[in-house]
């Protein structure tokens, strides 16, 4: 999501020059941090519902992989269209559009509670990502101007800790609050107007923490938008969506672009089925509640790692950097999908402690030297951030064909293409 997709992004339809946006607002770095934080913890309650929805509505490990293609799929659909519409609006103003979707997105669980129906909860989820979109389109290039440009990539990280802090912490409450409220029956053993009623009801959960969410993102909204008029000399430059795909013609940019996929769609992967992995007999054969909470763990690794990698980055390769922890990541999946109890449990979940410092790395390496075509580029990864919609189904859909071990082979693949480059970018542009 993470991107999450632990799911960080990266999205900046402003090119920042040296004599750039200019900010009046002292605070406006906390506000940034805070919108990290917001979005980060909506995208990782996907990973807490899925099991939830899995069992209300009886779905394979595909369908409710669907869930998490609702949502990624909106950084294809809106991504070039919502830079423009930030492009127009402003940062501040973009920002509070965005916060207002992401509320809408949330009213959107109470009608999809009351009809009981799936295709209804994924289209608020829908609409939910749309707001989280234009956020992000916000949140990132607002870093660059938050200090120096020579520590953008330390800067980069840091800012998306708190993105990780986010992912940490709404897991494990949103665990509490909507994992292991199930009643004595299941829906597998309901029909009829029995199992509408029993979807209703349970799915209430579900309608509360949003509920409570829509309102905190209410309060949010009316904070940016006293902050409207804080931020001086933005400059808005158009190009067109051909001028922007020509950049992937360039192997550095197009395999990052590529790479920022595979890393979204893999870490999203894992996190959206890690709870039913924790769950197996094999496995650590926990409770739905309690596998819930351990999500924690996996996000909390890509917290605290971010924190490491904002120093280490400024001492070491990013390109060495990137491939180490992408082997890292290979060599735990493989420890997972090869033994059982605790360290497969725990292997898997240490997985978020090599995602941590990737998709800043990838997104920073990919950009190197495109100058004025930077803005370009950062639309074009938006876009690329929709693997979380596309390897999680590929994911479910290669569980239920084999197992759920078995399955973490997409995203190794995924990680052994992203060390290639590492090592391929590992030299400056």
């Amino acid at each position: 999501m993470a991107i999450a997709p632990g799911l960080a992004t990266s999205t900046d339809p402003f090119p920042i020059e040296e004599d750039g946006p200019q900010v009046d607002a002292p605070g406006l770095n906390y506000f940034v941090f805070a919108l990290f934080f917001i979005f980060g913890g909506i995208t990782s309650l996907n990973d807490v519902i899925i099991p939830k929805l899995k069992e209300l509505f009886t779905l394979s490990f595909f369908e409710a992989s669907l869930v998490q293609f609702w949502f990624f799929i909106a950084y294809a659909v809106v991504g070039v269209p919502g830079a423009r519409l930030v492009k127009k609006l402003g940062y501040m103003r973009g920002a509070v559009a965005g916060l207002l979707a992401m509320m809408a997105g949330c009213l959107l669980f109470i009608p999809a509670s009351q009809t009981a129906l799936f295709p209804m909860f994924l289209f608020a989820y829908f609409i939910l990502a749309t707001g989280v979109v234009l956020v992000q389109i916000v949140a990132n290039p607002l870093i660059s101007v938050l200090g120096p440009v020579k520590t953008t990539h330390s800067r980069l990280t840091f800012a998306q800790a708190f993105n990780s802090l986010g992912t940490t912490i709404f897991p494990y409450f949103g665990a509490i609050l909507i994992l292991g409220s199930i009643a004595g029956v299941t829906a597998a053993e309901l029909s009829g107007a029995e199992l509408a009623a029993y979807r209703t009801a349970e799915s209430q959960a579900i309608v509360n923490g949003y509920l409570g969410l829509a309102a905190a993102l209410a309060v949010v909204a009316g904070v940016v938008w006293l902050f409207r008029n804080r931020l001086k000399g933005e400059k808005h430059e158009h190009t067109s969506l051909a001028e922007g795909l020509a950049l992937l013609k360039r192997p550095r940019f197009g395999y990052g672009a590529a790479c920022i996929f595979l890393y979204v769609g893999a870490e999203v992967a894992i996190g959206s089925f890690i709870v039913n992995y924790l769950m197996q007999a094999e496995v650590l054969n926990l409770p739905e509640q309690s596998a819930g909470k351990l999500i924690s763990l996996y996000w909390g690794g890509a917290l605290v790692g971010r924190f490491i990698g904002s120093a280490v980055l400024r001492m070491v390769s990013p390109g060495l950097l990137l491939a180490t922890v992408a082997a890292g990541a290979i060599t735990l999946i493989a420890i997972s999908a090869n033994s059982t109890g605790t360290v497969a449990g725990y292997s898997l979940l240490a997985v978020g402690l090599m995602n941590a410092i990737m998709f800043p790395t990838i997104f920073s390496l990919a950009c190197e030297k495109l100058g004025p075509r930077a803005a370009d580029g950062s639309g074009i990864i938006n876009v690329a951030i929709c693997g979380g919609a596309v390897v999680p189904v590929l994911y479910g859909a290669l569980a239920d064909a084999t197992s759920l071990a078995f399955a973490l082979v997409l995203p190794a693949a995924c990680y052994a293409i992203i060390a290639g480059f590492g090592i391929f970018a590992r030299k400056p542009a």
